[in-house]
């Protein structure tokens, strides 16, 4: 584990935030429950793009084998782990150094070697990275437009970014603050609606960034399925990008 020192992109009190959560990050029933609910649906869209942009890996078990990962804002490795099961060698970072050390207990116990670092994206030395995830951390980051530059800049030529966040509608603040931060299991505090960012405002900053969103998709609640991939993009949605020809 490496502490480095915070940068502008990084919010404290955000930070101080999700780092109360690392003793019980990976309980499924404690207060990152809704994480633990969202994570197969992400991790089900990351692996259809990680097939659609590296053909000829569709039925491997280790389709990531040979290239090297980022997961920025990785918390205790709910996301983090499951690309080096994949076969990435890894990277996590966060802005906590108690979800860190959650982190890297976690692995420990799981058998799996992962580079986890208290550190921010815009701090990291490393580049080069075959694909860069970064999953509802955007709307919590002080400066947007930086860190979504931060993220290119660790990107390779032929790299994939992998991102999600909340859609700033009147839909999401009720799914997500109203309804989710009393009875729905997302602990008080955690979102800003405000901070919200739109999919045409995060492809405008990739796009700035020098990145084509190739794809986007929503992510809805289905009262009888739970979470589904969903055209409707009102409450959440994940996208993907890669490097302007």
């Amino acid at each position: 584990m490496t502490i480095e020192t915070v940068t502008a992109t990084i919010d404290p009190k955000e930070a101080a935030h999700f780092g109360a959560m690392a003793a019980d990050w990976w309980d499924p029933a404690g207060s990152s429950a809704m994480l633990h609910k969202l994570n197969p649906v992400r991790l089900r869209y990351i692996r259809t793009a990680i097939d659609r942009h590296w053909p000829g890996e569709a039925q491997a078990f280790r389709p990531l084998a040979g290239k090297r990962a980022l997961d920025v804002g990785c918390g205790a490795g709910l996301l983090t782990e499951p690309l080096a099961r994949l076969g990435a060698t890894v990277t996590g970072l966060d802005a906590a150094p108690e979800n860190i050390a959650a982190a890297t207990a976690h692995a420990a116990g799981q058998a799996l070697t992962i580079d986890y670092r208290a550190t921010p994206v815009e701090a990291m030395a490393d580049a080069g990275f075959d694909l860069v995830t970064s999953m509802e951390v955007i709307e919590h980051v002080a400066d947007p437009a930086a860190f979504v530059r931060a993220l290119a800049a660790k990107l390779s030529p032929d790299g994939l970014m992998i991102l999600s966040t909340p859609n700033r509608t009147p839909l999401s603040r009720l799914a997500m603050i109203t309804i989710g931060e009393s009875v729905g299991g997302i602990p008080k505090g955690t979102h800003d609606w405000h901070k919200f960012i739109t999919p045409d405002e995060l492809t405008a900053l990739l796009d700035q960034a020098g990145l084509d969103v190739t794809d986007n998709i929503g992510l809805s609640f289905d009262p009888g399925r739970g979470f589904t991939l969903s055209a409707n993009t009102a409450i959440n949605y994940l996208l993907t990008a890669r490097h302007k020809p």
